[in-house]
């Protein structure tokens, strides 16, 4: 029971890493879910100038791979945990403060203007999202219009709670769920793309 206990503890750094034990998480993160991620993005035509903003960027590979994509854009990262910020700037060191740029902030907040992004992701983090209404909203104001939101998901079942009954305040959102959200919050054309198991793709425009 203790062992459990101690194990629970170390997987609440899947929300806000901190610490020793969130920098091993994030690198976790960065190998563990680069199947997941890859997938999501290929789903993408991606565009040599584009602006890109990932929430929730982790441990920053996304970050790597999309300024990869966007050579002649922009890509920044956004996280609530200072551990994070910290961990991608040194990962993305090379591009940083000229085509790379991280910063600690909420998604019910975003502090960028007004369609400033031609993409927006979001990789295994909107089970920590409180307001998911505020959040896409938010989103759909930094987006350019008729450009793209990117959902994706290792889990999309409610009913399994393998990983919601050890990590405090995670919620796994069905897919038409969100698909229902981000209509209401001005997203349209929206692709609903599945793979094996639970594995969740979601790409919505900006209306």
């Amino acid at each position: 029971m203790r062992k459990k206990s101690f194990i629970n503890k170390i997987l609440q750094n899947t929300r806000k890493p901190e610490g020793f034990f969130g920098r091993m998480i994030l690198r976790g993160m960065n190998i563990g879910h680069s199947k997941l991620s890859l997938w999501g993005m290929s789903q993408l035509n991606w565009q040599v100038n584009w602006n890109v903003l990932d929430i929730g960027c982790g441990g920053g590979a996304n970050l790597e791979k999309m300024l990869e994509y966007c050579p002649k854009g922009k890509v920044y990262g956004l996280d609530i945990s200072p551990e994070s910020v910290l961990f991608v700037q040194k990962k993305n060191k090379k591009f940083l403060g000229t085509r790379c740029f991280v910063h600690i902030g909420s998604v019910n907040k975003l502090p960028y203007e007004n369609e400033m992004f031609n993409v927006v992701t979001a990789f295994e983090t909107i089970y920590f999202w409180d307001d998911l209404n505020l959040s896409f909203t938010e989103i759909a104001r930094v987006l350019k219009k008729n450009n793209y939101f990117l959902i994706c998901c290792e889990m999309s079942d409610p009913n399994n709670e393998t990983w919601t009954s050890r990590i405090d305040g995670m919620i796994v959102h069905p897919a038409h769920q969100l698909e229902s959200i981000l209509q209401k919050c001005g997203f349209t054309n929206i692709i609903i793309h599945h793979r094996k198991k639970e594995n969740l793709c979601i790409i919505a425009q900006k209306a």
